[in-house]
């Protein structure tokens, strides 16, 4: 097994950082803003979204250096994933489901198949 390279890591922290604040602009005024207009809501995600922009641009032109579109993207994927489960049972008090390792393990599929050569 070789070593993670430098790109790929710096690409994978960033993603993740990144996805914490998508996950909080696309999914946390439901539970900070929900009695708050659509449009209040909306700009402040729109603020939030900004920080995983500026994070998740750079990200990607960084992957993009070592990595193909497609393991980009699967990557990305199972980040999300790795980021919204603990956002949905922690911060928004949501039942830990099944499905979740169900989607998990759909991932490691696509991980294999993504990344085989």
């Amino acid at each position: 097994m070789g070593m993670i390279s430098q790109p790929l890591l710096v690409t994978a922290l960033m993603l993740v950082v990144s996805n914490l604040f998508m996950t909080f602009a696309w999914y946390g005024h439901l539970k900070n803003f929900s009695q708050s207009p659509w449009y209040v809501a909306a700009l402040v995600s729109w603020g939030i979204a900004l920080f995983e922009y500026l994070l998740q641009v750079p990200a990607n032109r960084i992957g993009y250096t070592a990595l193909s579109l497609g393991q980009l993207k699967i990557l990305q994927e199972v980040i999300t994933l790795s980021i919204f489960v603990p956002f949905a049972v922690l911060y928004m008090n949501q039942p830990l489901k099944l499905d979740y390792l169900w989607a998990g393990l759909c991932l490691m599929g696509a991980v294999y198949f993504i990344f085989r050569t």
